[in-house]
């Protein structure tokens, strides 16, 4: 198996990496923004440098995966979709509904794969909490929380590329909801702050959010999102129900001290960022791509379930600007994803 690798920034190494060394990949193609970068990444692990795009498909691969930025997603995904190939996305598909409703489109329309990255799907705490409530141990689900805390704030460069903190770093918490409860999101209501560095200002964006979701079921969700925890990276779900409750992301890295006497010590080395976290998820998630490729597996995460965390993100974003409750229905985009 041949496939290329379009985008070779931080991510895009990861997964190259991952690929290199699969048994079942026989060799890569790296391209990139920057052909240096790309260069110097294939020397590295002995793979094919393309100086472009078009050499991606004209020399044939026989999947590809697209980690450049986000504004090229969709038209990468299209391009492949009309070349009958097999994508791996990094998400989110487009910044926008109307881009990506677009790219799906295409990917349906040509019968192709379009798998998209959320790797908190492949994570083992997730998973176990996955499985906790669909075999009843917490009995009726009634609260979910969940938090995404950077440790330190990205480039003021890149802030306006990214989409916004719900848009680009609450979808993971969206997505994962959906998938570990098995429910969608009826309803939000979403608040942010900018009052940290000016950048987030400057960019229309905010430095910490928080949304109250209501499932479909009743079960209420809060989520929090920051770019200024400088504690470390932190990562958690509770889930609490009428029989039991349950954490993702404490552990002896969790980057938080309690003040109780009796409390465990805060950690020695907290979690830094989200490649070191979720760095086995980063390998499964890329490992099923290759079976899904072969024939081996279904589609985990496809474009259509990529689709509704964006719908949630965009009504937290909605909310927040207009300060009032936004229902899903009012969100272009709805169906039915099958999250079973």
């Amino acid at each position: 198996m041949r496939i290329g690798v379009i985008g070779t920034g931080r991510i895009g190494t990861i997964h190259a990496n991952t690929l290199s060394r699969h048994r079942d990949v026989g060799s890569l193609i790296l391209t990139d923004a920057d052909p240096a970068r790309a260069q110097e990444l294939a020397h590295r692990l002995g793979e094919t440098a393309a100086p472009g795009v078009e050499e991606i498909f004209r020399w044939g691969v026989d999947a590809v995966v697209i980690t450049t930025a986000t504004s090229a997603h969709a038209e990468l995904i299209g391009r492949a979709a009309r070349s009958g190939l097999p994508v791996f996305c990094e998400k989110p598909i487009a910044l926008d509904l109307p881009g990506s409703l677009s790219a799906i489109a295409e990917v349906e329309t040509a019968g192709t794969v379009l798998q998209m990255g959320f790797q908190r799907r492949f994570d083992a705490g997730y998973t176990g909490a996955r499985e906790a409530v669909r075999s009843g141990r917490l009995g009726r689900l009634h609260t979910v929380r969940a938090l995404t805390s950077d440790q330190a704030p990205p480039d003021a460069a890149w802030l306006p590329l990214s989409g916004g903190l719900y848009r680009d770093t609450l979808i993971h918490d969206f997505d994962v909801l959906r998938w570990v409860t098995g429910r969608e999101v009826t309803d939000v209501y979403a608040a942010g702050s900018d009052a940290g560095p000016r950048m987030f200002r400057e960019a229309g964006d905010v430095d910490t959010a928080a949304a109250l979701l209501t499932l479909d079921d009743g079960t209420l969700a809060t989520l929090t999102a920051t770019r200024m925890n400088g504690a470390g990276y932190d990562v958690r779900m509770e889930l609490a129900g009428e029989r039991d409750q349950i954490v993702v992301g404490l552990d002896d890295r969790t980057p938080i001290a309690s003040t109780e006497p009796t409390g465990p010590p805060a950690a020695d080395k907290p979690w830094t960022g989200f490649l070191e976290r979720f760095g086995p998820a980063y390998e499964a998630e890329l490992n099923a791509f290759v079976e899904v490729v072969r024939g081996e597996r279904a589609n985990p995460c496809d474009g259509r379930e990529a689709l509704q965390a964006l719908r949630v993100a965009e009504a937290c974003e909605l909310s927040r600007r207009e300060r009032r409750p936004v229902h899903l229905a009012e969100i272009p985009g709805g169906g039915t994803p099958g999250i079973a």
